[in-house]
Formats: structure tokens, C-alpha cells, sequence
């Protein structure tokens, strides 16, 4: 029989443990690249398949929706088969999918794709984190595990576009696909001799109404945010999230009910895991709603081409490298968790700060103001996630990390909804009302009524557009500083009580456990 652990609490891992988290980090970098992967592989895709254009908004969109709703159901599902076993399936399907994608000779085709690989995406990322509990038992190990986890998906977002334009540049569109093969290809080798197998010695019977019920509850939900910042507060999308909250309701409904729910309630009763849960979404909603205006700034208000943006946008990464090393750091050396996540949250509210005093020509603030906000939110969702895991029983590992990455899916599309709507109000409200129509719906579109207008009339238009866009990327900032210093102190308060088991040692456990990475 398989044990729920592969060391004992507490034991520090060594050479093959670290050799495997490096093995991880490559489905988990692929998983997170392929979100921004087709930026610039789209404009080549519609050229040769010719897709309509909700067949464009589907090649685009299903991948993410895919992924966001079945991470609860195969967190689940890998704590009950195995993650290790859960994690394999996932690669050899995120491979064949890739593969197919690389040679898709139709809209239909890549579409399916696109779909295959959302659902490998939603196999891999709670297995790497539920393998990470479980290979890293010592508290100080498994937070450094967790920081370089966080660093590496977040990284990868920002190399997933850029990846994108220089293989499109050189290659043709499938290629941005056939470099998820390698990866896939190592991790099926080595994977089973490197990593450990886990699962919940006691599952209970798997609850398949949970299944349907858990998409109806994520799909509509993020459907909806994804789609207000681009096309306003539609009925439409206003019924989808009225919709899936709904079916949220009946589905923690089940959970509550049900002798075997997917997601156990007693999670929530560990101290520490219901604040994670909601200190982490307000962190997605942190970074993902200033990437809604800072990539238009870059490329709309500055004028970058599409690539170049993208290229400047890799700038403010560099820092977050270190972020999440130090916030684990801080925390070994015994600064309280609750303090450091409470100054990660101020920092990023600091660069929003920055956001709001930039003007139409401060591509500098602007990437300093990014590499700052980004830091402070790595710091806070490494340290985050490790309480969550570390609060979490072994068994339920899986089942804890699909939960947070859920709410990360969340927290981002809200972001992007919220601080989109209240940028493109200033934006509206800021635009003369002699305007065109379409100049005052969005930036984009006054460019192009620019672009047709002759000599000083396109000129004057384009620049009242950038300024009031600008005005629109101040009023934002400014409400995300307000929510994420809230969030500071909602976590100071939430988290000032809230310490680790495997924390609470004597001195000489302190110093026997030096030595090993």
C-alpha cells in the first residue's frame, strides 16, 4: 500500500528530492507559458486556418476556462489515484495535445487542442504542489520549495508572450506547441524514478455530482469577469456570474452535506487555511488587474510594437526572482509570517502608488512601478501557499492546492473586471464628448479613428485618448493600492495568531537542522 508521505514529519530532504522539484518545475513553467503562449502566435493561426471570429476568441480562451474548472475536481482526483500517477497521465496528455495543436489543420482541431491541453494544465499544477508537501516535510525546505514554485509560474506568464513572438518571428505558429514536447518527454522519464507517490490512504467514495456542479460554479464565473474589462457590464455577463454563484452556493452546499465531499470542510477548521484562501485571490486580483493596463500602457500610450512590449514587460521579473527567497528567508530567521505577508502587501500597494503618479511618458516608473508590485505579491502567495499546504493535512495536499490555484484564477479574472470597469469609466468620462463613438469605447478603438483622420485631427484625438487612458490607469492604481493595503491589514489581523506545527522548535532542533540546502 502506497503511504499518504514519502518521509517522515520533519526529515530534511536531500539530493533527489531537490533533483525532482527541478524535474516539476518544468510542466509546471510550460503550464503557466501556455496561458500567454498564442499572443502573437494568433495573428498566424487566423492567416492559416482561417477561423471565424468566436473560432478566435475560443483557440484563445478555452484553455484557460478548462483549466480554472476542473482544478478542484483533479485535485481531488490525485489525492484519491496518486499524484505522481495523476501527474504522468497529465504530461503524456499535455504532450499528445501539444503535438495535435503543432499540426492542427483546423479551427475545430486546435480548438480541441487547446482543450485537451487546459485539461492536462488542470492535472499537472495541484500535483506539483501536492508532490512538493509531500517530498519537503521540513517547514524551511518546503517554503523555499514553495518560493522557487511561485517564482517560476509567475515568470512564466511573462515568458509565455515573448516565447511566443521570437518563435513565431523565426518559425511557423506551431511551434509555440512542439516546445512542450521535451519537457513532457523528461518528465515521463524521470518522473517515476525521482518522484515519490502519494495519495490519501483513506479517500471515502468519490463524489461525481461535485464534478459538474464545481464547473458550473468556475466557468460562468470567470467567463464573466474575463469578458466586463473588453465589453462593459453586458446582462449577459452579468447573468453568467449570477449564474455561477448560484451553483457555488449549491456546491459548498454539497460539501456540507455529503459523507464524501470532494472538498472536505475541514480544511476551513484548520487555522490559518480560510484566511490563505482569501489572502491569495486578493493577490491574483492584485497582479492580474495592473497587467490589464501596464501591457496596454507599454504598447498603446508608448507605442511599442507588440513584441517589444513584450520584451520591456520581461524587465520588471528580474526582482521577483528574489522576492519569494527572501520572504521564506525572512520567516526562518524568525520574523512572524503574519508581518512579512503584511509588508509584501504593502509594497505591492506601494507600486500601484507608483502606477497613479505616471504620466504619458514614464515607460521607466511604469516598469519600476510593475517590478515592485509583482515582488510584494510573490512574496505574500509563496508564503501564503506554504501555510496553506502546511496547515493542510498530508493526505488532502492535492486537494488544498487546486483549491488556492482556483482561487488565483479567480482572483485574477476579478481583478482584471474591477480595476478594468473602473479604467475604462475615467477613461470614458475623461474623453471629449465630440468624440467618435467608437474613440470613447476604448483605446484601441481611438487609435484606429486616428489612424484615419487627417494630419492634426488624428493627432490631437490620439493624444486625448493616451491622456485619458492614463487617467483611467491612475483611477485604478489607485483603488488596487486601497484593496491590497486592506488586505494588509485584513492578513495582520487574520494571521497574527496563525504559526506552523513544524515552526515550533527548540533551540537545538534550530541548530541540528542547518547543513543541507
Amino acid at each position: 500500500m502506497t503511504n499518504s508521505t514519502s518521509t517522515s514529519p520533519g526529515r530534511r530532504a536531500g539530493r533527489r528530492e531537490w533533483t525532482a522539484l527541478g524535474v516539476l518545475m518544468l510542466p509546471l513553467l510550460l503550464v503557466s507559458m501556455d496561458v500567454s503562449v498564442l499572443y502573437f502566435a494568433i495573428p498566424s493561426i487566423s492567416a492559416d486556418l482561417e477561423p471565424s471570429g468566436t473560432q478566435q476568441l475560443w483557440i484563445f480562451d478555452i484553455y484557460g476556462f478548462v483549466l480554472a474548472g476542473l482544478l478542484m475536481t483533479m485535485g481531488s482526483v490525485g489525492d484519491r489515484i496518486g499524484r505522481r500517477r495523476l501527474l504522468l497521465i497529465g504530461a503524456a496528455a499535455f504532450g499528445a495535445a501539444s503535438l495535435t495543436a503543432a499540426y492542427a489543420d483546423s479551427a475545430e482541431t486546435l480548438i480541441l487542442a487547446r482543450a485537451v491541453l487546459g485539461i492536462g494544465g488542470a492535472t499537472l499544477m495541484p500535483s506539483t504542489m501536492a508532490l512538493i508537501r509531500t517530498m519537503f516535510t521540513d517547514a524551511g525546505q518546503r517554503a523555499k520549495a514553495i518560493a522557487l514554485w511561485s517564482g517560476v509560474m509567475t515568470a512564466g506568464v511573462a515568458l509565455g508572450s515573448v516565447m511566443s513572438g521570437v518563435l513565431v518571428e523565426y518559425f511557423w505558429w506551431g511551434s509555440v506547441f512542439l516546445v512542450n514536447l521535451p519537457a513532457m518527454v523528461l518528465l515521463l522519464v524521470l518522473g517515476p524514478i525521482l518522484l515519490p507517490e502519494s495519495r490519501d490512504p483513506n479517500p471515502g467514495r468519490f463524489d461525481w455530482p461535485s464534478v459538474p456542479l464545481s464547473m458550473a460554479a468556475v466557468l460562468p464565473v470567470v467567463y464573466g469577469l474575463k469578458e466586463i474589462p473588453s465589453e462593459g457590464w453586458n446582462v449577459l455577463y452579468v447573468v453568467s456570474i449570477t449564474v455561477g454563484l448560484l451553483f457555488a452556493a449549491l456546491f459548498v452546499h454539497r460539501q456540507r452535506t455529503t459523507a464524501s465531499p470532494m472538498i472536505s470542510p475541514a480544511l476551513f477548521r484548520g487555522r490559518g487555511f480560510a484566511p490563505a484562501v482569501t489572502l491569495n485571490l486578493v493577490s491574483a486580483f492584485g497582479m492580474m488587474g495592473s497587467a490589464y493596463f501596464t501591457t496596454q500602457y507599454i504598447q498603446s500610450v508608448l507605442d511599442k510594437s507588440a513584441l517589444e512590449a513584450a520584451l520591456w514587460a520581461l524587465l520588471p521579473s528580474v526582482p521577483i526572482g528574489a522576492a519569494a527567497p527572501l520572504a521564506a528567508q525572512l520567516v526562518r530567521k524568525g520574523v512572524h509570517r503574519a508581518h512579512v505577508v503584511t509588508a509584501g502587501f504593502a509594497i505591492a500597494a506601494s507600486g500601484y502608488g507608483m502606477l497613479a503618479l505616471a504620466g504619458q511618458d514614464a515607460m521607466w516608473l511604469v516598469l519600476t512601478a510593475c517590478g515592485v508590485l509583482a515582488s510584494g505579491i510573490v512574496m505574500v502567495m509563496s508564503l501564503i501557499m506554504d501555510l496553506a499546504l502546511g496547515t493542510a493535512p498530508v493526505e488532502r495536499a492535492g486537494t488544498a492546492s487546486s483549491l488556492m490555484e482556483t482561487g488565483t484564477e479567480f482572483g485574477g479574472a476579478l481583478g482584471m473586471a474591477v480595476l478594468g470597469s473602473i479604467g475604462t469609466a475615467v477613461y470614458r468620462h475623461e474623453m471629449p464628448s465630440t468624440a467618435p463613438a467608437e474613440a470613447r469605447e476604448t483605446l484601441g478603438g481611438a487609435l484606429a479613428v486616428a489612424g484615419r483622420l487627417p494630419g492634426r485631427a488624428g493627432d490631437a484625438l490620439a493624444t486625448a485618448a493616451r491622456e485619458a487612458f492614463t487617467s483611467g490607469m491612475h483611477g485604478a492604481a489607485i483603488a488596487g493600492a486601497v484593496a491590497l493595503a486592506g488586505a494588509g491589514v485584513l492578513a495582520a489581523i487574520s494571521l497574527r495568531r496563525v504559526q506552523l506545527p513544524e515552526h515550533r522548535k527548540t533551540p537545538d532542533e534550530l541548530c541540528s537542522s542547518s547543513g543541507v540546502v
